[in-house]
């Protein structure tokens, strides 16, 4: 019988333990590990001593870092520049086995403990202060079986080497819509991309998780083997372990899409996002459009739409011709490209340093009360800073999934919307998460439950986001990790004794 990618991953890291050298580069100067000042995750303070600490990182292939260490501050780094943390410790895992004595190490410490895949959160809560943060970013391969259509996608992977991989090939899934996105937080908080109204979420396509429990065991969670477990890693976030690998099912595309942005004047944006609202309703499944609202530093407005049209080419333009016709565009850049290049084409804005704050909600059904207070939002912006409202689509392949047959349960919603504020100067910080808490107070009442990858201090609303699934998924959490070990996200609480 085959052996499983779990089991075999995982055999290939112990067994490398064995050949290491007795010099460890990565070992504290003089092979002396000082004492550890750290947390717990119920916030209280503990020493490690540093002979356990240097046991721990003999354990590991990979390097453990302290705050010491050369590559401390690039491995704590995040995409936010908002956030500014300081772990204890540092592992940077160089396959499954490190992975499980990290989680194991935590647990018998109860540490504060974290899991960093790509970095990307606004919530940057993939960095434990004064914890252990788990570091996946040296496990980054994707291999593709073509003729399975299934691509094997390491646990600190980014968007865009799945991307690179798949689409020469003329298959792809469901990925984002920024390249430098980490495949990991992206999938388990449920993924929605470009493709999704054709293929459904991100999450939708996982076939089987190799994923590390709070027990430190290495398991496989997919359709045959801890069906709960791979139920609640679809939508669920990081509540219940670290997923090293993913395996995605991949569908037939063209790596030639219809692709770019269309923008209007701000006078024009009642009408135009009034149009939107029922275009959106019977558009096919093969058309995306992030819809924005902007506010530029230099006080300039302006609505756009990002779109992707991945179906048969020569219908693109008839597709999209209503949008063009209704109001005409002041710019019209959709045009036939690869979709790696669409993919990328929002990196530069959302690139990594720059400072986020992010508040959102799930919009279960448009109206023109939503419309109006959108465009409020805009209009009465006035820091020099880039203020965003977005309406991504729902619709298409998400809503065909019933709400129970994953965690994610948000299935009915026609658009997930978010305020999102861009700056630099640090000075502004304050300031701007005043606005974007107050610009959200009017949008919120227009919303039901959010989107967890866009997690922002909204503890209290996590059982509305999980709906009918909240009780299941409480009871799986209270199973597999009844101490709450994996807390660092949009915490699923699991249930008291």
């Amino acid at each position: 019988m085959r052996t499983s990618l779990a089991r075999r991953r995982f055999l290939g890291s112990a067994l490398a333990l064995t050949t290491l050298p007795c010099t460890r580069l990565f070992a504290a100067e003089g092979g002396v590990y000082p004492d550890v000042e750290a947390v717990t995750g119920d916030g209280r303070q503990v020493l490690l001593r540093g002979a356990d600490v240097r046991d721990f990182a003999t354990r590991l292939r990979g390097e453990l870092l302290l705050p010491t260490s050369a590559h401390y501050d690039e491995a704590r780094r995040l995409w936010n520049g908002s956030i500014e943390r300081h772990p204890a410790l540092i592992a940077r895992c160089s396959g499954p086995a490190d992975v499980a004595e990290a989680v194991k190490f935590a647990a018998a410490n109860r540490l504060l403990l974290s899991v960093r895949g790509g970095g990307h959160s606004f919530s940057g809560l993939s960095v434990a202060e004064k914890g252990l943060m788990i570091d996946l970013s040296q496990m980054n391969s994707v291999r593709v079986d073509r003729e399975r259509r299934v691509a094997t996608v390491e646990g600190g992977a980014l968007l865009g080497a799945l991307d690179h991989e798949t689409l020469p090939l003329g298959l792809a899934t469901t990925a984002g819509t920024v390249s430098h996105t980490g495949v990991g937080g992206l999938t388990l908080g449920g993924g929605f991309g470009r493709l999704g109204r054709r293929f459904g979420l991100a999450c939708d396509n996982v076939r089987s998780f190799d994923v590390v429990t709070a027990d430190g065991k290495l398991t496989v969670a997919n359709g045959q083997r801890n069906k709960d477990l791979y139920w609640g890693m679809r939508g669920g976030g990081g509540n219940f372990g670290v997923a090293t690998a993913f395996e995605f099912q991949l569908h037939p595309v063209d790596p030639i899409v219809l692709g770019g942005k269309l923008v209007w004047a701000w006078p024009d944006a009642p009408d135009v996002l009034r149009f939107f609202f029922e275009f959106a309703t019977t558009a096919p499944d093969e058309l995306n459009i992030d819809l924005v609202l902007l506010h530029l530093p230099n006080g300039q407005r302006l609505l756009s739409m990002d779109c992707c049209y991945s179906g048969p080419r020569e219908q693109g333009d008839r597709v999209l011709a209503p949008l063009r016709q209704f109001r005409k565009p002041i710019s019209d850049e959709v045009v036939p490209q690869p979709y790696t290049k669409l993919q990328a084409s929002g990196d530069d804005a959302n690139a990594h340093g720059g400072k986020n704050y992010i508040k959102a909600g799930f919009v279960q059904k448009s109206s023109l009360g939503l419309r109006d207070v959108m465009i409020a939002t805009i209009d009465e912006a006035t820091m020099p800073v880039v203020h965003a409202v977005v309406l991504p689509q729902g619709g298409g392949a998400y809503a065909r999934v019933k709400t129970n047959a994953t965690a994610f349960a948000q299935r009915a919603a026609d658009h997930n919307v978010f305020v999102l504020t861009r700056w630099t100067d640090p000075s502004q910080g304050a300031a701007v998460a005043e606005w974007s808490r107050n610009a959200w107070k009017r949008i919120e009442p227009h919303t039901h439950g959010f989107y967890v990858n866009e997690y922002n201090d909204d503890a209290s609303r996590v059982s509305t986001t999980y709906g009918p699934n909240y009780d299941r998924l409480v009871e799986l959490k209270t199973k597999v990790d009844p101490d709450n070990l994996f807390r660092l996200n949009a915490n699923i609480a699991p249930r008291k004794a």
